[in-house]
Formats: C-alpha cells, structure tokens, sequence
C-alpha cells in the first residue's frame, strides 16, 4: 500500500474566509468545490510529510500546520497588505529556515517558511 494523498480538513461556517487566505493571499488553486466542502491546493509535486512536534522550535507553539513558499518577503508582504498580524518573526532559525507564524481565519497557527 503506497499512501497517495493527504489532507488537512477544518470545519468553518464561512467558507469564503478560507478562499481569501489560502486562495487569494498564498495563492492556492480552487481544486474541488462542492459548495460544503471547499479545496485548495497546487498541481505541484509536493513531499507527503506529517509531523509531530512537542515544541514549535526556538519555544515556539507547535504550528497546526506548515507552509513552505519559494519567496518569504512576498509571502510577509501579503499578509500584512491583508491585515493579517504575524505572530512570530519573520526570523532566520538555527535549523536553516526563514519563517513567520500567522493565524488562519479559523484560528489555526499556521508556519510559513522558505528553507534557506
């Protein structure tokens, strides 16, 4: 058995609030939509990881999830445009990655990082 795609799902009354964060400021493809249950993801090879964490790093919360990005100054920039406060850094860690801590709208803590 080879696993073939993994998914994270959060419940949320208001569907549009996830178009605007993941769709319009990381920029994240509408892939399915079946007006319930919403999609958004990328026709790029990604790595399948899952992870599990007792600390965030650098005593960090651990994130609920993360995101890596190619350009990490856009990716700030689009988020403080959209009012978005950033929780945690930006800061380059030890471990080699540059990243900052935002909250999805539904309240998740979301690492956005760029390995450097």
């Amino acid at each position: 058995m080879k696993v073939k795609r993994i998914m994270s799902n959060s419940a949320t009354s208001d569907l549009d609030k996830a178009a605007t964060f993941y769709g319009d400021i990381l920029g994240l493809d509408l892939l399915m939509d079946h007006g319930w249950f919403r999609t958004y993801g990328s026709n790029e090879k990604m790595t399948v990881q899952v992870s599990f964490a007792s600390e965030g790093g650098s005593g960090t919360p651990v994130p609920d999830l993360s995101i890596e990005v190619d350009d990490i100054e856009t990716a700030q920039a689009r988020f403080e445009k959209a009012s978005i406060p950033i929780e945690y850094g930006p800061v380059s860690e030890p471990w080699g990655v540059r990243r900052f801590y935002v909250r999805d709208p539904f309240g998740k803590l979301i690492n956005i990082l760029q390995h450097e």
